[in-house]
C-alpha cells in the first residue's frame, strides 16, 4: 500500500471531521436496526407466507440484487453531486419500503413483500455507502480508522433488535398485527432522525476529499496522484491494479458466505423450535461481530497493511459457516454466525480502505460501486441457490456452500504475492 510522507501533524484529525465522523456514526446507529431486521426476520417472512424452505433465500437473495442494482448508480451520484445528496436519497428509499413491509405481512402479500423489501434494501445499500464518504475526509493513513468509527455506529443500533421482537411478539396479536409486521411499523422512527442527522453534515464529504490539505496541515498526496475534479470513469482502468481486484474477490466472498449463513442461521434455529426473540437474539451476535471490532480492524489495517488484515478475514467466515451448518445446536450456531460477521467485517473494512488507497476522490464512489455491485451479484446468486439447495440436500450442503464461495480470492492470491516478493526485491 502506497503511503505518504506527511508529518503527524498532518495525521491529526480537524475538529470539523470529528464532527462529520460522529454525525454519520450517529446516523448509522439509527438505521442499523433496519438491515437487522430485514436479515433476521426475512427468512422468516417468506416462510410464514410461502411455507416453502425452498423459498427461503428470497428476502436475503432480494438484498443482495438491491445492492447490485443501486451501487454502481449511486456512486455515480456521488461522484457528480456529492456524497449527502445519496445518502439522503436512500434513507428516504428506506421509509417508504419500511412501511410497504409492514403492510405486506398484514395482507399476506408475498409480491408486496418482494417490491418493499427491494425498495427497502435499495435504500439501505444507498445510505451504507457513507463509507465512501468516511475515506474522502482522512489521509490514506487513517482511512480503516474512519471507517471502523463509522461502522461502529451499527452496533449501537443492535440495542433495537431484540426489544423490537420481543415487543412484537409479545403486544402484536392483542394488538391485532402480525409478530413479524409490526417491527417494520417501528422502523420508520429511527430513519427520520438518520436524515436529520446526514443533513447536518458540512462541507460535503466529496468536497474535503478533493482538498485534504486544506483540512490536515502539512499533507502531501502519494506520489504520482493529482486530484481530478472531473473525469471520464473507465472501469477497465478502474479494476487494472491488482491489489483492487484483490480486494473485489475478497469482499465478494465474505458477502457471498454470508448471504448463505443468513438464510440458514435463522432456518436452524427456527427449524429446531427457537422463538423469534431467540433467534433475534442469535442474529445481534451476528452483528456484534460484523461492528463491535470494526475500529480495531480497521487501525490494524492501517499498522500492517489491508492484506493481512483482509485475507485471514475471509478465512475467519469459513470456520463460522462450518459451525452454523454442522453442530446444529443453539450456542455453536451463534458463535459461527458470529465469526462469519467478524470476518466479513474484517474483509469488507480492510477492502474498502485498501480500493481508497488506489482510487482517486473523484472515481471512489464509482469504483467502490463496482465493488458492492459484484459483492451483490455473488449474494444474490448465493441466496438464491440456499433455498433449493436445503430441500435437496439438506442444511449442511448450505454450509458447504458457503465454504466454498470463500475460496474466491485464493484465485488471485498467487499473483498478489508474486507481486508483492518483486516489490520487496527492488526495494520499493
Amino acid at each position: 500500500m502506497s503511503q505518504n510522507a506527511s508529518s503527524p501533524a498532518a495525521l491529526k484529525m480537524p475538529p470539523l471531521i470529528k464532527r462529520n465522523l460522529a454525525l454519520f456514526t450517529l446516523s448509522q446507529s439509527f438505521n442499523g436496526a433496519g438491515m437487522q431486521l430485514a436479515y433476521g426476520m426475512g427468512p422468516l417472512m417468506v416462510l410464514a407466507l410461502t411455507k416453502s424452505a425452498a423459498l427461503a433465500g428470497l428476502s436475503v437473495a432480494i438484498i443482495a440484487l438491491s445492492r447490485f442494482l443501486v451501487a454502481y448508480p449511486v456512486g455515480r451520484i456521488m461522484d457528480a453531486y456529492g456524497r449527502k445528496p445519496a445518502i439522503l436519497l436512500g434513507l428516504a428509499l428506506a421509509l417508504f419500503g419500511a412501511t410497504t413491509l409492514a403492510f405486506a405481512m398484514e395482507l399476506g402479500s408475498l409480491a408486496l413483500l418482494t417490491g418493499g423489501m427491494l425498495v427497502f434494501a435499495m435504500g439501505m445499500s444507498a445510505a451504507q455507502q457513507l463509507r465512501i464518504a468516511a475515506t474522502d475526509m482522512v489521509p490514506p493513513q487513517r482511512r480503516g480508522q474512519a471507517l471502523g468509527i463509522v461502522a461502529l455506529g451499527s452496533l449501537a443500533g443492535l440495542v433495537f433488535f431484540p426489544p423490537m421482537m420481543r415487543l412484537s411478539e409479545t403486544y402484536a396479536v392483542t394488538l391485532g398485527f402480525h409478530p413479524l409486521g409490526l417491527p417494520w411499523m417501528l422502523i420508520p422512527l429511527l430513519i427520520l432522525p438518520g436524515i436529520v442527522l446526514i443533513r447536518l453534515v458540512r462541507p460535503d464529504p466529496k468536497e474535503i476529499g478533493m482538498n485534504l490539505a486544506d483540512y490536515y496541515p502539512g499533507y502531501v498526496p502519494p506520489a504520482g496522484r493529482a486530484e481530478r475534479a472531473h473525469t471520464e470513469f473507465n472501469w477497465r482502468r478502474a479494476l487494472a491494479p491488482l491489489p483492487i481486484r484483490l480486494a473485489i474477490a475478497s469482499n465478494c466472498a465474505a458477502q457471498g458466505n454470508m448471504a448463505v449463513i443468513m438464510v440458514l442461521t435463522s432456518l436452524v434455529l427456527h427449524d429446531h423450535g427457537h422463538s423469534l426473540t431467540a433467534i433475534a437474539f442469535s442474529h445481534m451476535f451476528h452483528s456484534a461481530g460484523m461492528f463491535a471490532f470494526t475500529i480495531p480492524l480497521g487501525w490494524l489495517s492501517d499498522r500492517i497493511g489491508r492484506g493481512r488484515v483482509m485475507i485471514p478475514g475471509v478465512g475467519v467466515t469459513m470456520v463460522g459457516a462450518g459451525l452454523v451448518a454442522f453442530p446444529q445446536a443453539y450456542w455453536p450456531v451463534t458463535l459461527g454466525t458470529f465469526l462469519v460477521g467478524l470476518g466479513w467485517a474484517a474483509a469488507n473494512v480492510a477492502a474498502t480502505a485498501y480500493i481508497a488507497d488506489h482510487s482517486e476522490t473523484a472515481e471512489r464512489g464509482r469504483t467502490i460501486g463496482l465493488n458492492d455491485s459484484a459483492a451483490g451479484a455473488i449474494a444474490v446468486v448465493m441466496a438464491v441457490l440456499t433455498g433449493p439447495l436445503i430441500a435437496l440436500s439438506g442444511l449442511a450442503a448450505a454450509g458447504t456452500m458457503a465454504i466454498a464461495i470463500s475460496l474466491l480470492p485464493a484465485l488471485l492470491l498467487p499473483a498478489y504475492l508474486a507481486r508483492r516478493r518483486g516489490r520487496q526485491a527492488a526495494g520499493t
